[in-house]
């Protein structure tokens, strides 16, 4: 009987890295069982954080568990997992699977957000890989550079969804949120080097 060991850490690997690979052989060609695990894993756990919304007075934009939980997917599985991870989620929503914010699916006022999200775990989990979820300041400004990137795109298209103006729009789409974004931050400015020393130990 055999078990399966943790890869030891070497530098430009993230978290995902360090589980054990195991493949399978169909038709004679190698499918990485671990990787698709890992994508459909992170488009169900952004789907699951997403039901964690909070109505905001005077925006149609909830506060959720979504960005949050795209970022860490990010920083966790790497860019190219990380985002094929999103643009799961993205798709399987357009397609109907209720699992945006509380419960909702298709295009709405704020689907911006979702693409910036694709987009931000990319930029996240390429930081990842030099090491910026290894230390607490670095983690953070990795944050908060993906939460940038999510309202880069976010707001625009919540100004031409909804018929707001940009100044409107960041009203609506953005300022509320600052508060909560900074304490998602802090949270991850801890999470994610614990991880990594519980990890070399």
């Amino acid at each position: 009987m055999s078990t399966a060991a943790v890869t030891p850490a070497r530098p430009g690997q993230v978290l995902a890295d360090l589980l054990p690979s195991p493949t399978l052989r169909v038709g004679g060609a190698a499918t990485r069982v671990r990787d698709v695990a890992l994508v459909l894993g992170g488009a169900a756990l952004t789907g699951l954080a997403a039901q964690i919304a909070v109505p905001v007075p005077g925006t149609p934009v909830p506060v959720t568990g979504q960005t949050f939980a795209a970022l860490l997917v990010g920083t966790t599985l790497g860019a190219r997992r990380g985002a094929s991870s999103l643009a799961v989620y993205a798709l399987a929503g357009l397609a109907g699977v209720p699992w945006f914010a509380d419960g909702a699916s298709g295009v709405g006022v704020s689907f911006g957000y979702i693409l910036g999200m694709i987009l931000a775990t990319a930029v996240v989990g390429a930081l990842a890989r030099r090491g910026a979820d290894r230390s607490v300041l670095r983690m953070a400004g990795t944050m908060l550079l993906g939460e940038a990137i999510i309202y880069a795109v976010g707001v625009p298209y919540l100004a031409y969804a909804a018929d707001l103006s940009a100044s409107a729009a960041v009203a609506a789409g953005l300022t509320p949120f600052l508060i909560g974004d900074a304490l998602k931050a802090a949270l991850a400015m801890g999470l994610m080097p614990t991880a990594w020393k519980l990890v070399r130990r």
